[in-house]
């Protein structure tokens, strides 16, 4: 059995995904972070549905200041939940720590309006 990081990850995720689940009326927030750049969805689970994406490209900050990309991240995903008409999510870490860029996407998400 193998415990490297990656499958550390996915089994954290796992055990996150059996707990939390999107629905029409608060849907979920699903992040990913590669060593260059972050992507972000908000997915409606019921249907299978994403309904926004947001990644570090659409603010035309790829590979630069991580911290400061995944805050403009946060802030744009929201900028276009509100559009959509969505005010509460649920935030969908993937597995990975609270910390670093992962927070600062969720800080910029809630600087745009989203509750979660």
């Amino acid at each position: 059995m193998s415990f490297d990081k990656e499958s550390r990850r996915l089994k954290i995720r796992k055990s996150i995904r059996s707990k939390i689940s999107g629905t029409k009326e608060r849907p979920r927030i699903s992040v990913f972070r590669s060593n260059k750049s972050i992507y972000s969805q908000i997915i409606d689970d019921t249907n299978g549905h994403t309904l926004v994406s947001s990644s570090s490209s659409d603010v035309k900050m790829f590979g630069k200041n991580n911290l400061e990309s995944c805050k403009k991240v946060g802030l744009k995903l929201a900028e276009k939940a509100k559009k959509k008409g969505i005010k509460s999510v649920l935030f969908d870490r993937s597995g990975y720590r609270y910390h670093g860029r992962i927070k600062s996407f969720a800080d910029g998400a809630r600087e745009g309006g989203l509750k979660f």
